[in-house]
């Protein structure tokens, strides 16, 4: 099923995953054609995620604007397609893991996790529009517009996670780390209105909104935690175990 997809144009057209290049994972400097093929399939494969991701929640962006079935559909395609690339990489991947080399083998294990965090991201994606789906009032304007820009900066998130892998440049990654904060306040800022108005009438009603806020917040950390891995990807050193030591005795 053809999905949108983000576009530099105002309106952006809908396009099938068919007409994704695969050729988008370019080979890297001293890469040559005589390497383990089955490290490049995988890599492809998860560049492909990575599209598919970002669809995911420019699809939830539009669904959140307004509610179009369009949009529903094909965040239910994204999440499908995602589990399905994460099905072949854990298939291919234990055999392809033991005809590399230590460095290729991180690289593979890297995809390993990439594809982790990409298809939660799907799950997350779908149902944040899930909890909507059945909703009778239109969204309060407040909650709208906050659910929105939060899905528009998780899309630019998605966006840069893609780059930095093609290109295994952690300025990208420092954009991601750098955007989480922000899509983490908006969350809060949701939360404690509603919270406050929890007694009032519309304070329970309103809950399902709640839930959508949550997971986008959770694909937040999720596009975190990629651009963590492209630290390693880049520089062989990850960020998640850069924790301070506790002081000795």
């Amino acid at each position: 099923m053809a999905r949108k997809q983000p576009s530099p144009s105002p309106r952006p057209k809908r396009r099938s995953t068919s007409t994704r290049r695969a050729t988008e994972a370019r080979p890297r400097p001293g890469q040559t054609r005589n390497e383990d093929l089955a490290e490049d399939e995988l890599t492809v494969l998860v560049v492909r995620g990575c599209l598919i991701a970002r669809d995911a929640v420019f699809n939830v962006r539009d669904y959140l604007a307004d509610g179009s079935r369009l949009a529903f559909l094909a965040i239910k395609d994204c999440e499908k397609e995602l589990d399905q690339i994460e099905r072949k990489i854990d298939e291919q991947l234990p055999e392809a893991i033991t005809r590399v080399g230590e460095a290729k083998a991180r690289e593979l294990l890297a995809c390993l996790k990439f594809i982790t965090d990409l298809e939660r991201i799907g799950d997350l994606a779908y149902s944040a529009v899930m909890h909507l789906q059945s909703r009778r009032d239109k969204l309060p304007v407040a909650d709208s517009r906050q659910l929105i820009e939060m899905a528009s900066l998780l899309c630019t998130m998605l966006e840069q996670v893609h780059q930095g892998f093609l290109k295994r440049d952690v300025s990208h990654a420092q954009s991601v780390l750098q955007s989480d904060p922000e899509v983490d306040r908006l969350c809060h800022s949701l939360f404690h209105r509603h919270l406050a108005e929890f007694n009032s009438p519309n304070g329970q009603k309103n809950f399902d909104i709640l839930l959508s806020a949550q997971a986008l917040e959770r694909i937040g950390d999720h596009a975190k935690n990629l651009a963590e891995e492209l630290y390693g990807l880049s520089e062989g050193r990850s960020l998640r175990h850069n924790t301070r030591k506790l002081p000795t005795a």
